[in-house]
């Protein structure tokens, strides 16, 4: 897919202006709101874990009745979350190439048929009659569509944008929505602004858009309901900073 900048910047950010901008409140929301990223983000590839046993695996207890699969992609997922962690405090996130492949390298070890580079053949995207793109064209496209998404002046919009990009283009054989989630998630932070958690209870709702987004050429409309719902989840903490009451954000998350 090809991204036009100039036709998302055209996109109305005005209800974004409730938040205000602080990467120290961002990072430390983040990482305190780990545990409940990992399960939600796992949860919507079908991850049959509770939230409940997903803390006490993540706390170094096993937990059985659960395939090996599972625990896995749990493991995976918090290990890339904290690799995601590691690069923003070194200053060391970038929107690039290396920094999503090593990322994937996290995510999708031993569960997609190779982690860390770009496929090399088609895949499918189950419920959706979309074509990706080829494999030969991955790395132009990638640089092409980095290039758009910087172009976007909203961070927030940026992010979703990278997310809805990642996923679509299908960069690798498994792990593209959770890899793509990272990158979202690093830029929001960078900016100042708190995740984009999308939560389990949801996922009826947000397979329906993705659906309806892989099969049609309107990326658009996808990010004003990626932004509604963003804004939906995270309003409390726009309020908050907006009345100058930072110091409460502590005792209500």
């Amino acid at each position: 897919m090809k991204l036009d900048s100039q036709k998302i910047n055209q996109i109305n950010k005005s209800k974004l202006s409730i938040f205000k901008t602080d990467t120290e409140l961002a990072f430390f929301l983040a990482k305190k709101d780990k545990i409940d990223f990992v399960y939600n983000t796992s949860a919507l590839e079908g991850n049959a874990m509770t939230y409940p046993e997903v803390q006490t695996l993540l706390e170094g207890v096993t937990v059985g009745g659960h395939k090996l699969s599972d625990e896995q992609q749990i493991l995976n997922q918090n290990k890339s979350v904290n690799y995601l962690f590691e690069l923003i405090e070194t200053k060391s996130f970038k929107l690039n190439i290396d920094t999503f492949t090593s990322l994937h390298a996290f995510v999708a070890k031993e569960e997609a048929l190779k982690w860390g580079v770009f496929r090399k053949s088609p895949v499918n995207i189950g419920g959706s009659e979309y074509e990706v793109p080829h494999a030969d064209i991955l790395e132009a496209l990638f640089s092409e569509g980095i290039e758009e998404i910087k172009k976007i002046s909203h961070p927030i919009i940026r992010a979703i944008t990278m997310f809805l990009f990642g996923a679509k283009c299908q960069f690798f054989y498994d792990g593209n929505k959770r890899t793509s989630r990272l990158m979202m998630n690093g830029i929001l932070i960078e900016g100042g602004y708190p995740i984009l958690n999308i939560k389990a209870k949801d996922k009826l709702e947000f397979n329906s858009m993705m659906i309806k987004f892989y099969d049609g050429d309107d990326i658009v409309s996808s990010i004003e309901y990626l932004m509604e719902y963003y804004i939906k989840q995270n309003k409390k903490f726009g309020d908050i900073k907006k009345e100058g009451q930072v110091e409460s954000v502590n005792l209500t998350v």
